[in-house]
C-alpha cells in the first residue's frame, strides 16, 4: 500500500503476548496523518486475520489486538477527524469526559440515538472496506503469502533486506 511505512522487520517468535510482530517505521516525522493513509493503515492491521481466513479458512483469536487498534482508528476517524462523508466535518468524541462506570458514547445524552447508530454504521463500514482490502491484496498475492509464511517458517524472522527480496521474486 503506497502510504504506508516499509517493513523493517516481521517474526514468528512469540513476544509476551504477541504470537508474532511486524515493525514498520515511519518514513518522516509529519504529525498529519490523511484519510488514506489511515484506511490504509486498517487495511494492514486486518492482513493477518485476512491471512488466517486465506490459508485456514478458519480465524483464531490472534488478530485480537489488531482488531482493536483498527477500530478505534476507524471510531478516530468518524468522531475526531471528521473523515466520515456521512457524518461530515463534526467532532462527535467528547474531549474532557472521562470513561467510566462503563460510561460510553450509546449511553451519553450529547448524541441522538440515531446519530450513534450513525456512527456505529460508519465504523464498521470503515473496517469492513479495510478486511476486503486485505483479503482483496492477498488473493492477489497468495503466491508470496505463501513464500513469506514458509520462509518465516523456516527463519523465524526476516529483516527488511530479506522481506523486501522475497517480495520481488
Amino acid at each position: 500500500l503506497p502510504t504506508q511505512e516499509d517493513v523493517r522487520q516481521i517474526s514468528v517468535i512469540p513476544r509476551g503476548m504477541a504470537a508474532g510482530y511486524t515493525i514498520s517505521l515511519p518514513k518522516d516525522d509529519n504529525t498529519h496523518v490523511r484519510k488514506k493513509q489511515l484506511e490504509e493503515r486498517i487495511v494492514v492491521l486486518l492482513g493477518g486475520r485476512a491471512a488466517e481466513k486465506l490459508v485456514l479458512d478458519d480465524i483464531t483469536t490472534g488478530a485480537s489486538h489488531d482488531i482493536e487498534v483498527a477500530t478505534q482508528t476507524a471510531r478516530e476517524m468518524v468522531t475526531r477527524y471528521g473523515f466520515s462523508e456521512v457524518l461530515g466535518p463534526v467532532l462527535y468524541a467528547q474531549e474532557n469526559q472521562q470513561v467510566f462506570l462503563g460510561r460510553e458514547l450509546g449511553h451519553s445524552n450529547a448524541f441522538s440515538p440515531e446519530t450513534v447508530a450513525l456512527i456505529d454504521k460508519e465504523i464498521k463500514r470503515i473496517v469492513e472496506d479495510g478486511y476486503n482490502k486485505a483479503i482483496e491484496i492477498l488473493t492477489a498475492h497468495k503466491d508470496k503469502l505463501e513464500l513469506i509464511t514458509s520462509t518465516l517458517l523456516e527463519k523465524e524472522k526476516l529483516d527488511e533486506a530479506e522481506f523486501k527480496a522475497l517480495m520481488e521474486e
